[in-house]
């Protein structure tokens, strides 16, 4: 197999590992607030899901595309606020986009789709990114995998607290409570994935 057919393998095996072994949001736990509190919607945590992948997958590679050219002028050390800078002014764009062709999901979303910026999630990916030293490809498998990880994990705990309204929950349970019992039972079930790929 020649390099570019190698690199396509292992960046679907890495995409494949971002959504399930390796799920950014059940297995570091990053981007847990607009997990819990967007969550409580299906069509609203679609919505979401779908702009934290667009935005994962495209930053992952603009803040490559930026490290690589920081370590060419060896001012790595800026890479902190430059990722936040690509990653907020991306934010923004989605954000004003969503705005014009979807007025309804950007009132739904509320004050959770500017977060996307401070979205942890969407941060650790692009240091993942560094420090797991992925060439190009490989981190747009990566970026992707990533943002789908997330968006199941939304769309799962949308369902399933959208089942619970229906249920008759503890008082002391209600809300946050059993979000986070249910969180964390679902990354029980993902660690049932590790093993499968390397």
């Amino acid at each position: 197999m020649n390099s570019i057919g190698s690199e396509i393998w292992l960046a679907m095996l890495t995409c494949f590992a971002a959504v399930f072994t390796q799920n950014i949001l059940l297995t570091t736990f990053l981007g847990m607030c607009p997990f819990t509190s967007v969550s409580r919607e299906v069509k609203t945590a679609a919505g979401l899901g779908g702009a934290v992948i667009f935005v994962m997958t495209c930053t992952a590679v603009l803040n490559w595309l930026a490290y690589k050219l920081l370590v060419y002028l060896e001012l790595e050390f800026f890479r902190f606020i430059l990722f936040i800078i690509i990653i907020a002014a991306f934010v923004q764009f989605v954000e004003m986009v969503i705005d014009h062709y979807s007025p309804k999901l950007y009132q739904n979303l509320g004050i959770f789709l500017p977060l996307i910026t401070v979205n942890c999630a969407i941060l650790g990916a692009c240091l993942f990114m560094v420090i797991r030293q992925y060439t190009f490809i490989v981190t747009i498998g990566y970026g992707f995998g990533s943002g789908v990880g997330w968006f199941l994990a939304i769309i799962a705990m949308a369902g399933i607290r959208t089942r619970l309204n229906e249920s008759r929950v503890p008082e002391g349970l209600r809300g946050p409570g059993i979000t986070l019992i249910i969180a964390g039972m679902m990354a029980l079930a993902f660690i049932g994935f590790t093993g499968v790929l390397g």
